[in-house]
């Protein structure tokens, strides 16, 4: 399966997810793990502004695969166990917009 195809599956599924939030629970937190994310967390913002319900403090994209790549890389810069340390992520899953809080670690 192609990430086109990957996006094309889970696009359909966040919105029809989002549609059902927005109409039985609309104050909802929402954590979003679909990838890609960068993706799908807009079509979810799309589909509560359609409806009204959007409220940006309550939309969120998860990224653990990033998380635990952070943790890894750092932990091996540290000589530690992966799971010794807590290494903050912030920002899209993609490259350019993916930033690990190195001033955050906590080992």
């Amino acid at each position: 399966m192609t990430r086109d195809d990957l996006f094309n599956v889970n696009a359909g599924i966040v919105r029809t997810l989002c549609e059902g939030i927005a109409r039985c629970c609309p104050r909802a937190i929402v954590n979003l793990v679909s990838n890609p994310v960068n993706s799908t967390v807009p079509i979810a913002a799309e589909v509560f502004k359609k409806a009204g319900t959007y409220d940006p403090k309550r939309l969120h994209g998860v990224t653990m695969l990033d998380v635990v790549r952070a943790n890894t890389f750092v932990a091996e810069v540290l000589g530690v166990d992966p799971r010794e340390v807590d290494v903050p992520v912030v920002g899209g899953h993609a490259g350019v917009t993916i930033l690990p809080l190195l001033s955050q670690v906590k080992p």
